[in-house]
This record gives C-alpha cells, structure tokens and sequence, in this order.
C-alpha cells in the first residue's frame, strides 16, 4: 500500500491536483405544466451534459495528482 510506504507518501503529498472551476448556474427552469415542452427538456439536458463534463474535469484532476486510482 502506497500510503503506508513513507517514500511514496512524501512524493505524493506536495502533489496537488489541478483546478476545477464550480460548475456554472442552472439554465433550466421548473416545467410550467404536467408534460415539459421541447425546450424545457433541451435546458436541462444541456445543464446535466455541463456537469458530466464538469464532474469528468474533477475526476481526471484526482487521478493526475494520485489522490485516486486510475
């Protein structure tokens, strides 16, 4: 286990991952009826598509500096 390897550990430990700004704003707003319109659906499969993209950038972030597995 790496971490218990004081040599690994300190090579490690100044590490830093890179960073990830916060994701943006909502740009989808709450359905007015039953069914959501056209574009109502498009909004929010625009914001979820931002924050996978977002949430990829963190996770590659962590796997560059060492803090989780590849």
């Amino acid at each position: 286990m790496a971490y218990l390897d004081p040599t690994k550990g300190n090579a490690r430990a100044a590490k830093q991952a890179a960073a990830v700004t916060n994701a943006a704003a909502l740009t989808s707003v709450v359905a007015a009826g039953a069914n959501p319109t056209k574009a109502e659906y498009d909004a929010l499969r625009a914001d979820v598509s931002a924050l996978q993209t977002k949430l990829n950038a963190a996770l590659t972030a962590l796997r560059t500096a060492g803090v989780i597995a590849p």
